[in-house]
């Protein structure tokens, strides 16, 4: 029988609970392979423009800052996109970097395609292939925003704002631990992450929890960031282990205080449906419906 492997460097599931991996609920990003292309796709603009005129030179150049801008709003657009899709409540990027992408590069191409040989025909011919084949391969960007049925427009503003807010204190905590140079310490930031993410993901599905969680997702989570802050700049400077085992005392605590209150917000949940099942029976029992009933009363 398979057994897990353990010892005494090897992290301990407190409680009999399974540890959550630092890649858990994450996915693959889509910021990559083609994406990282693009920026090499313009650089035989470069070499070629020294070779030419002014005229030349000016062209090659422009059409290599274009493309190269395009490349860094699709990489941009898609990493939008993918934070779009992971949340339940989601307002549409404020810009939509993949179209402007997809514009540049037929811009680029257009730029690049003038020439004596071609004329402007055919550099139009340029610019509208790279403009399709752009969009047709990064598809566009999200342009509606993203709520809950049943949920009006102002209360999934509040969550979306509220999340937004707190995934600012998630970043500053991650950017901050890498400084400190430590792959246990940044995996144990990531995995108290997932914990505080599942809390998000469960107001977003009922903003009537926003209330309840509100000081979890600012007041707590602004507290681990300048914590995180403050313990990194120490660290790095006197490599205290007293206080490494203090800040992981301190993200053990608060993931089990946000795993807890996430565990509440679901039961407050399901007795919220419960309610709302029993009084749809009693009201279609006063109709004078039973469940045995097949046909329709007139």
């Amino acid at each position: 029988m398979a057994q897990r492997y353990g010892g005494k460097y090897s992290p301990q599931p407190k409680d009999g609970a399974t540890p959550q991996g630092a890649f858990q609920g994450k996915r693959r990003t889509r910021a990559g392979g083609r994406v990282n292309l693009l920026f090499f796709a313009p650089l035989p603009f470069l070499f070629t423009a020294f070779g030419q005129g002014p005229v030349g030179l000016g062209l090659d150049i422009a059409a290599f800052a274009t493309l190269i801008l395009a490349a860094w709003l699709t990489r941009e657009g898609i990493l939008a996109q993918e934070a779009y899709e992971a949340r339940n409540v989601a307002k549409r990027p404020a810009i939509p970097r993949k179209i402007f992408a997809s514009v540049l590069t037929g811009a680029g191409l257009f730029i690049g395609g003038l020439s004596p040989e071609t004329g402007g025909l055919g550099a139009l011919i340029f610019a509208a292939l790279g403009f399709g084949l752009h969009l047709f391969a990064f598809g566009p960007d999200p342009l509606r925003d993203k709520g809950m049925a049943g949920i009006d427009g102002h209360q999934s503003g509040r969550v979306a704002r509220a999340v937004d807010e707190a995934e600012k204190h998630l970043a500053a905590m991650k950017d901050a631990i890498l400084h400190a140079g430590d792959r246990a310490l940044e995996a144990r930031v990531d995995r108290f992450q997932t914990t505080a993410r599942t809390m998000f993901r469960t107001v977003e599905a009922d903003p009537r929890d926003l209330v309840a969680a509100r000081r979890y997702m600012g007041v707590y989570l602004q507290g681990a960031r300048d914590a995180t802050v403050q313990f990194v700049n120490l660290w790095t400077r006197t490599r205290d282990e007293k206080a490494k085992a203090d800040y992981e005392t301190l993200l053990d605590d608060l993931e089990a205080n946000f795993a807890a209150r996430t565990q509440t917000l679901l039961a407050d949940d399901r007795n919220a449906l419960d309610i709302e099942i029993d009084v749809l029976r009693e009201r279609l029992q006063r109709e004078g419906i039973r469940p045995d009933d097949t046909g329709t009363r007139e």
